[in-house]
């Protein structure tokens, strides 16, 4: 499992990351809380564990800002023990599970394989990813806008899907670039932004506003709102 682990105490978080790894499990370690809410959002990781007394920004806040923007990774919090409010306010912005400091491993671990065995239970894979009047059957792979059949290409399909699984979501181009073309390829090309303007032209031919976002400098994100076709005006 591919673990987040948010702690700003060296001593604590080499004795985490040792513990983990030597379980098998892969682990990026942050102790900052702007860095860890960016990786939150543009890494793919399994499990957060996240420390709340964090320079730059609270674990609550990152808590809170990665349930906004519908990240749903679970999240383990690391608490003092004094920290009885601060697990209840947690608990509610969205952490799946807390851990009093000073804690012991074997403990960390169950409840690890508590909330990973839950989300696997609650996890319902969709074969029918909807936004607005847009639709993508991933059982047949076909796109419909207001029940019209369009035509994409595989790298357009992979595309919608991406940002499709996640409406609202913000997607940067090389996480995109990533999951779609694959880690080999250059960075700096521009071919992300080539397949979204050739899906906006297939999806959005007859709607005012795209539905794909272009957030200046950061990636695409799919609008999770109502749609604004022309006909309906």
């Amino acid at each position: 499992m591919r673990i987040l682990v948010v702690e700003d105490d060296d001593r604590i978080a080499d004795f985490l990351v040792r513990a983990l790894k030597s379980e098998g499990h892969t682990c990026v370690r942050v102790g900052d809380g702007r860095e860890a809410l960016t990786l939150g959002q543009e890494a793919d990781f399994e499990l957060i564990i996240l420390d709340l007394m964090l320079p730059g920004m609270h674990g609550l806040e990152v808590c809170q800002e990665l349930r906004m923007r519908k990240i749903h990774t679970p999240i383990v919090m690391l608490t003092a023990m004094d920290g009885v409010d601060d697990v209840i306010r947690g608990l509610r912005m969205g952490a799946d599970d807390y851990i009093k400091k000073p804690f012991v491993i074997d403990e960390l671990l169950a409840r690890i394989e508590a909330v990973t065995r839950r989300g696997a239970e609650n996890a319902r894979p969709l074969q029918v990813l909807e936004v607005a009047d847009l639709r993508l059957d991933r059982r047949s792979m076909q796109v419909t806008v207001a029940g019209n059949a369009i035509e994409l290409t595989a790298k357009e399909l992979a595309v919608l899907e991406l940002l499709l699984s996640s409406p609202g979501r913000l997607f940067s181009r090389e996480r995109i670039l990533s999951n779609v073309w694959g880690m080999d390829m250059d960075p700096m090309t521009n071919v992300v932004d080539v397949y979204v303007g050739k899906l906006r032209r297939k999806i959005d031919a007859d709607r005012k506003n795209s539905l794909i976002e272009t957030v200046r400098g950061l990636g695409y994100r799919l609008n999770d709102g109502p749609t604004d076709r022309l006909n309906d005006v």
